[in-house]
């Protein structure tokens, strides 16, 4: 499988889907890999390319040896699109990834069609919030705090009645290297695209989860209020709303997709 290489980092990434269609670029969450977005490849991969890569830190990409930003993970896309050949798409990225989303909107708006910011925020928590995380890492590495994300990622009767699902997730999340979840960590903690939001150039589409308690509905509508051209749409479901609602969230992704296609006609 194909790697590119971005400040230093390594990158991999796989393109996929209907051959010559436009392009959806997936980018993950903190602690999953590109294999979170196996829902809507299955869906959409008659439909559009797919372009999808793990953040670095995280999956087959390497850990960088020193402290990145938002601006670092932007960047990165752009390193991934290039390496892909394509030179303009789709963007859909969840928590961690709608951050990165908002950066790209304000900073290479030229680069994509239309942009879905899922489950995120313009500054997520607080600086405390994830300095507890990041301790609780290197005191006891992914396993110390797996069963606290899988709280938040999932509704309780998500985590009922899908165990394989779930225990999928929870794999993932703990073979993620700690020195590269930490890096993301710090990376979000310090990131505030307040005043880039309202910079996007290109249209969006904001999507919460009615149950999120890390980026919660207020703070989904808050960002779609600051974006130029923005909807807002809200799902039955947590923080990992690809996973928990796939068919909800595929649909308010085609559809988000397909209305830009038809505004270019």
């Amino acid at each position: 499988m194909p790697f590119v290489e971005s400040s230093g980092v390594r990158l991999r990434y796989r393109l996929e889907g209907k051959p010559d269609a436009p392009v959806i670029l997936f980018s993950n969450s903190l602690g999953t890999d590109l294999s979170m977005w196996d829902p809507q490849v299955r869906a959409l991969g008659n439909e559009y390319g797919i372009l999808r890569y793990d953040t670095r830190g995280h999956g087959l990409s390497s850990v960088p040896t020193s402290a990145f930003t938002q601006e670092d993970l932007g960047r990165d896309v752009l390193a991934v699109l290039d390496a892909a050949g394509v030179s303009r798409a789709y963007f859909c990225g969840i928590s961690m990834a709608g951050q990165t989303g908002i950066w790209l909107g304000a900073n290479a708006p030229e680069r994509f069609e239309r942009l879905m910011l899922c489950n995120t925020a313009a500054h997520i928590a607080t600086p405390d919030t994830w300095n507890a995380r990041i301790a609780a890492v290197r005191g006891g590495g992914m396993g110390a705090i797996v069963d606290a994300t899988i709280g938040r990622w999932f509704t309780k009767r998500f985590i009922e009645r899908a165990p394989e699902t779930i225990a999928s997730v929870r794999r993932v999340f703990l073979d993620t290297p700690p020195a590269g979840y930490i890096g993301c960590c710090e990376a979000i903690r310090d990131a505030d695209l307040i005043m880039q939001a309202p910079q996007m150039g290109v249209p969006a589409m904001v999507i919460s989860g009615a149950y999120d308690p890390g980026t919660t509905p207020a703070q989904g509508r808050v960002l779609s209020c600051m974006i130029p051209d923005s909807r807002y749409v809200e799902l039955d479901a947590s923080h990992i709303t690809n996973i928990e609602v796939p068919d909800e969230f595929t649909s308010v992704l085609r559809e988000c997709f397909a209305r830009a296609a038809q505004t270019a006609v």
